[in-house]
């Protein structure tokens, strides 16, 4: 929820790319940088399950949303397999796994992204 919300702009593109030093081309990280920058203000979903899903419903739920996502890509135009948010999951989930492991809740989100983290572990096994 925390990266929908917030968005990142091409400043914070730009700055991240430099950061991780791999391209040095200005025309490189120009041609990049349209790709790491999405707005913000976007709503999303989140399904918390407190007891034991069986795999028929875990596929139906993956199903759900693998055909809501082609579905929109197909309307919008959109390249639906784009990895670049795939990338940015990945960094935001790095932070969020290592807040997991620790006791006490989080306050070092949004609002929505905190409450996840705290129900998760208040109601983890």
């Amino acid at each position: 929820p925390e990266a929908l919300m917030n968005g990142k702009s091409a400043e914070v593109a730009r700055a991240e790319i430099l950061k991780e030093g791999q391209l040095t081309s200005q025309s490189e990280i120009d041609a990049l940088v349209p790709h790491k920058t999405f707005k913000g203000n976007r709503p999303t979903n989140s399904i918390l399950v407190n007891k034991v899903i069986d795999p028929f419903a875990l596929g139906a739920l993956i199903a759900l949303y693998e055909h809501k996502i082609f579905t929109q890509g197909a309307i919008w135009f959109v390249n639906t397999f784009s990895q670049e948010g795939v990338e940015e999951g990945k960094r935001l989930a790095k932070a969020i796994l290592s807040e997991l492991k620790q006791d006490g809740g989080i306050a070092t989100h949004d609002s929505s992204t905190n409450g996840l983290i705290n129900y998760y572990k208040n109601n983890r096994a």
